[in-house]
């Protein structure tokens, strides 16, 4: 890329700057729950409306989501010049960058969304501003309750990244400053027992103790953790136990959330604990049934497009570990990444300590080194996403180290 292009990139962003923090600001002091982000998305939506995007909302049935598409002048000047009978249709190169702006429950926005959020459009439109003649096309992607639910899957399976090339985004943390690389895919499982009541002093024995299928599930799970790969998490809550202290329990109910790094591990993982549950069922006489959701899929770096995007966050200013970090929690941007391919910067708000769904990170999304992390990401993912827009050496690098995959992006 020439120097006086990302000036120009770098420009863009800072003449919105007021504007982005203001709106970063105003989304962090109006904190909406996973599925519930009516208001911030509408801002977000209003942005990038404003500066020329394509606004579609709602898309893959989600209220909250929506897809901001600009398609760059000579993408279309391509397409008028190779509109007559018979052209070949031209294919264009698509990224996308994702917009988060969920927050959590009672601590408001301590994964700071409202930084994620407003990066990405601001991000977008300084790409628009300093590039217009692009060959490509940038898409702004508002993807809803990454903490819970995981809008990034819907639209997965609703097509919506069928026609991209490449995604990015980034995510505040605290400490070093890294580009991510693998996330633990989920599986969750609520296990209800149901038994038989009886008096708990005067006829025990005519009983069947769900409470204690629950329990004997707890044991066998916890004894089988040391035969557990390196890589599961196991967390759980016993939700049910009975009401009334001298009836034998008849109902009970087992809660699980299971982790590991591959989708193989995880398939082990949740084939033993069923046994496990299985296993209490029979030895205590009781009933089970079982209710299980699907999570979220590990996430893969695309290491090509890390390096890139590493590159232009030291360009801008920000100093990164050398090396990617892997995180022990999960994310829906792992269906993306094993989608399309993908790299997640974490960029520092905070000293290294301050836990992560905090009051104190709640503090830091809204800091100084909040915003100041908040233009850095804008700069670096605009420069980012037209190198993998621009650059064919890159996108073949990225999609081999993807896999094998044909783009369906074409110009509409």
């Amino acid at each position: 890329m020439q120097e006086d292009t990302l000036k120009r990139i770098d420009a863009a962003a800072e003449a919105m700057k007021d504007q982005l923090v203001r709106l970063s600001l105003q989304i962090h002091a109006h904190p909406e729950i996973a599925f519930q982000e009516r208001q911030s998305a509408a801002w977000l939506c209003e942005l990038l409306a404003g500066a020329g995007f394509a606004v579609q909302k709602p898309v893959a049935g989600l209220e909250t989501a929506f897809r901001a598409d600009w398609l760059g002048r000579g993408a279309r000047a391509d397409a008028d010049g190779a509109s007559g009978a018979g052209a070949p249709v031209r294919r264009v190169p698509t990224v996308a960058i994702l917009a988060e702006y969920d927050a959590l429950p009672e601590v408001g926005h301590a994964c700071g969304h409202n930084i994620i959020g407003v990066a990405a459009a601001g991000a977008g439109i300084a790409l628009k501003q300093a590039v217009p003649d692009l060959v490509g096309r940038v898409v702004v992607m508002g993807t809803p309750a990454e903490e819970g639910g995981g809008g990034k899957i819907d639209m997965v399976n609703a097509g919506l990244f069928d026609d991209v090339d490449a995604a990015i985004m980034v995510h505040p943390t605290s400490g070093e400053s890294k580009i991510g690389s693998t996330s633990l895919a989920t599986h969750s499982i609520v296990f209800n027992f149901h038994g038989r009541p009886a008096h708990a002093a005067a006829t025990p024995h005519l009983g069947i103790n769900a409470l204690d299928a629950v329990v004997q599930t707890y044991v066998n799970v916890s004894m089988l953790r040391q035969q557990m790969t390196p890589d599961a998490r196991v967390h759980c809550l016993i939700t049910k136990g009975g009401s009334v202290i001298n009836i034998v329990p008849e109902e009970a109910e087992i809660r699980y959330l299971l982790r590991a790094s591959t989708k193989e591990n995880l398939a082990t993982l949740v084939a033993k604990v069923k046994e496990c549950a299985e296993a209490a069922a029979r030895a205590t006489g009781a009933t089970l049934k079982m209710e299980e959701q699907v999570g979220y899929g590990a996430r893969k770096l695309n290491v090509p497009l890390g390096n890139a995007f590493k590159a232009q966050l030291r360009r801008a200013g920000l100093e990164v570990a050398d090396e990617p970090s892997p995180s022990g929690g999960s994310t829906d941007f792992g269906d993306v990444s094993q989608k399309v391919p993908a790299a997640n910067a974490y960029v520092s708000i905070a000293p290294k300590g301050v836990a992560g769904h905090s009051r104190e990170f709640a503090a830091a999304a809204a800091s100084d080194a909040g915003m100041a992390a908040l233009m850095v990401s804008v700069k670096a993912m605009a420069a980012t996403a037209l190198a993998a827009l621009t650059d064919e050496e890159l996108r073949s690098h990225m999609s081999r180290a993807h896999g094998a995959r044909s783009s369906q992006s074409t110009i509409q």
